[in-house]
């Protein structure tokens, strides 16, 4: 009975840290655009390991792919900018990107606070 408690505790801890990288990606997206987003990727990678065999791995995995598709999404937006036609399609693909992000930080946090792990 009392290990079954530590193993609910250690898995409880393990959700709460998701919960708050889930936060911390959603604070440093809001604020500066995703530039301060490193930390908690950071972040996401140490933790992700001690999620192994859980639901709470694949919000690890989700936020850091998450990450990379934001970069990748802004990094085409650039690309796009430097040409004097491209500008508008640059803010596009940048508003595109942005509503990406906050979709799919919204969806994880839901999910993970449901128990649902991300697919």
């Amino acid at each position: 009975m009392n290990q079954t408690y530590v193993q609910d505790a250690a898995f409880e801890n393990v959700k709460q840290t998701a919960r708050m990288l889930y936060i911390a990606h959603g604070v440093c997206f809001f604020f500066s655009l995703g530039a301060f987003n490193l930390i908690p990727l950071i972040i996401n990678y140490i933790k992700r390991q001690d999620a192994y065999g859980t639901y709470v791995y694949s919000h690890h995995s989700w936020m850091i792919r998450s990450f990379w598709y934001y970069v990748a999404l802004w990094v085409i937006g650039w690309i796009v900018f430097v040409t004097l036609i491209g500008i508008p399609v640059a803010i596009l693909i940048w508003g595109f990107a942005w509503l990406f992000e906050a979709y799919r930080l919204i969806r994880g946090f839901v999910d993970l606070n449901n128990g649902r792990p991300m697919e």
